[in-house]
């Protein structure tokens, strides 16, 4: 039997828009300063700004709190952070089933039909898969899972 999928993008945008959860990796930095052809420092200078914990996170417009390179869509998709591309499989929604249901009022493309149990299976399998788990110290929480077991 084919197990439903957890998750399917609907490019809605909802997870481009708040304050302060686009944390970048170094990993990241490189990546995107490469995208828009300009050093990390520029990066960090011109998008960038300090996060509460002294990490680093990209920048929101003012009017609409949307991420700065949201525009009808995600324009640096191809070097887009760890932390949209882990999206919605972070570790509070894989770990708790109330962060999860929390997450569902807001992303139309969660399975509201799947058990917790079958998305944090999937989940773990999409973060090893795409070696998105961190425990750099710069790196987002949501991306600092516990060491996989091989």
């Amino acid at each position: 039997m084919i197990e439903p999928e957890a998750f399917s993008c609907k490019m809605c945008g909802h997870c481009c828009q708040g304050k302060g959860g686009i944390i970048l990796t170094d990993k990241d930095s490189i990546r995107l300063a490469e995208l828009l052809n300009i050093t990390v420092k520029e990066l960090h200078e011109q998008h960038c700004e300090q996060a509460h914990d002294e990490k680093i996170q990209l920048k929101v417009a003012e009017k609409d709190l949307y991420c700065i390179f949201y525009k009808n869509g995600c324009s640096i998709h191809p070097a887009r952070p760890d932390i949209c591309r882990a999206w919605p499989f972070f570790k509070g929604n894989i770990i708790d089933p109330i962060s999860l249901n929390l997450s569902l009022d807001y992303c139309p493309g969660i399975n509201k039909d799947i058990e917790h149990k079958t998305f944090a299976k999937q989940g773990l399998e999409y973060i090893k898969k795409k070696n998105l788990n961190h425990c750099e110290k710069n790196a987002p929480n949501a991306l600092k899972f516990f060491p996989f077991n091989s």
